[in-house]
């Protein structure tokens, strides 16, 4: 008997004996990155594009965990919206700075983010007052929200993501258009009116499921606008460039998903073009 009780026995010695104790570690808390700017009034003119402009600098947020204090792996994100916009609007501006603790821009970079980026207001120039936050974070998780920096500036039109045409004419051609791909294209049917030096825009039938490119000279074909890739190109429009720069835009643009008269916009400050049907 004796010895038949004491295998078992052995057995649940031997079993305690090899389990594993499990390490868990728990997050205990942090405190949100307090961020200051450098200055609440910023100063844009051009010809100051390589001057600094505003710096931001935060706090750790020390996340703490059973196991201490971890100051590794932290990114922050940094983000700007105009005052109202509550970081919420479509302009927003973010991006993300890694595990530094500070973020630096040029007048140069700051004026192209109101701009081009944020799309505010620059012709007439007015000033605007910025507002800005960090949010910190392990990983995707446990974010932590810095308090609000303000600073007010008065941007200026930067340079255009994509250069205007020299010629100052800008035309249609492609078998999206009643003229198709013969070059010179109709006129004036198919030439673009100039609103401004970096806005164009024409009202055109279109054909559906068809393409088109931007000229800026009718009858040549050396130089054109054109996009990335035409089976990934939105039909209602999106990002330009010329003759294969601005990352080989040298595809066809597409054109609509249906027959009818469209609003063909080109915008050369933001390097982007929209068609909306009329």
């Amino acid at each position: 008997m004796k010895s038949r009780l004491l295998i078992p026995s052995l057995l649940l010695l031997l079993l305690a004996s090899c389990k594993k104790e499990e390490n868990k570690i728990y997050y205990e808390g942090g405190t949100p990155p307090a961020l200051n700017a450098s200055t609440a009034n910023v100063t844009l003119e051009p010809g100051l594009e390589a001057n600094t402009a505003i710096t931001f600098k935060w706090t750790n947020p020390e996340y703490q965990f059973t196991t201490g204090i971890n100051s590794q792996g932290v990114t922050y994100t940094f983000e700007m919206d105009t005052l109202g916009g509550n970081f919420a609007s479509s302009t927003k501006y973010a991006t993300v700075i890694g595990n530094d603790l500070s973020k630096t821009y040029t007048v140069g970079d700051l004026n192209s983010i109101l701009g081009n980026t944020m799309l505010l207001q620059l012709n007439p120039r007015r000033n605007y007052t910025i507002q800005a936050r960090v949010i910190s974070s392990v990983g995707s998780a446990l974010k932590l929200v810095s308090n609000v920096a303000s600073f007010t500036t008065k941007p200026f039109a930067p340079p255009p993501k994509v250069a205007p045409p020299s010629s100052g004419h800008l035309y249609l051609v492609g078998d999206a258009t009643n003229g198709g791909w013969a070059n010179p294209v109709p006129l004036p049917s198919q030439e673009f009116a100039k609103v401004i030096s970096t806005l164009y825009q024409i009202t055109v039938p279109l054909s559906a499921g068809k393409h088109f490119l931007f000229l800026p000279v009718n009858g040549d074909w050396g130089n054109k606008y054109a996009c990335h890739d035409k089976t990934t190109q939105p039909a209602t429009g999106g990002d330009f460039g010329y003759n294969g720069g601005n990352n080989f835009y040298n595809d066809d643009m597409v054109g609509p998903t249906a027959d009818g008269n469209y609003k063909i916009t080109v915008d050369f400050q933001i390097g982007k073009y929209t068609i909306v049907k009329q």
